[in-house]
């Protein structure tokens, strides 16, 4: 006699892992970081206005305003050609700060704006991988095209002093790292905003805070005549990072 026996029905297994591997993820922010409108027109801005402001302000040190325009070149030592150089090349991260932080606020509050957030979490559940991949892609391009933007800045500020035969080696010490201390700078800038972005959730109101902390708040510890504000006014961020480049 045949025993007939029912197939045990066995569970379906899993496909496999439903999230995103993190260079997965990492992929995806990158796509989204350069498929923005707001991300192009931001590193174009801080292009321009590196370039800008390296040729406004040779340009003033070589027609009188500075050092250049009061002396021969061969007055000046070879350590201040090389500062001369850096100033110009570096001026333009004053002002692209401003164009980071905004950059870094708007790259995670759009998601919630436009509610692509959404879509992002469903990809990736766990939101700790998202948005350091996001950081990580942010900090890398943008620390790339600073240093790009301050690399250029630096060949037109040696156009304009060379008429007055001032020089230096892009690759010393004392050129390279103040130029990658800006960019460093930049980089840590939009770090910094996408952080505040991401708690505020609001594209207003974590662009109205970093601004406050880079460009109100030194300007307040400074008028505070205690000895514990002059104490901490250089850990604060703007004051510390131009320290990165500047010796002001």
């Amino acid at each position: 006699m045949t025993t007939l026996t029912t197939p045990v029905a066995r569970p379906a297994q899993r496909g496999g892992m439903t999230g995103l591997s993190f260079p997965g993820v990492l992929r995806s922010e990158w796509i989204k970081l350069r498929s923005l409108r707001s991300t192009i027109w931001s590193y174009v801005i801080l292009v321009v206005l590196a370039l800008g402001m390296a040729l406004l302000m040779s340009l003033s040190f070589v027609s009188g305003g500075g050092p250049a325009g009061e002396m021969d070149a061969s007055a000046l030592t070879t350590e201040a050609q090389a500062d001369l150089l850096v100033q110009a090349s570096t001026f333009g991260a004053f002002f692209g700060q401003l164009v980071v932080a905004v950059l870094g606020v708007l790259v995670i509050t759009g998601e919630y704006s436009t509610g692509m957030i959404r879509s992002t979490l469903a990809a990736v559940p766990t939101r700790l991988p998202a948005l350091a991949a996001k950081a990580v892609v942010l900090f890398a391009v943008t620390f790339v095209m600073a240093t790009i933007s301050a690399v250029g800045a630096f060949f037109v500020a040696s156009a304009v002093f060379a008429d007055s035969g001032i020089a230096a080696n892009l690759f010393d010490s004392d050129v390279i790292l103040p130029i990658l201390g800006s960019a460093l700078y930049l980089a840590l800038v939009a770090l910094f905003a996408l952080g505040v972005g991401t708690m505020l959730r609001s594209s207003a109101g974590g662009i109205a805070t970093v601004v406050g902390i880079l460009l109100v708040l030194p300007l307040v510890l400074q008028m505070i005549p205690a000895e514990w504000v002059q104490d901490v006014l250089p850990y604060v961020l703007s004051t510390a990072g131009v320290g990165l480049f500047s010796d002001t």
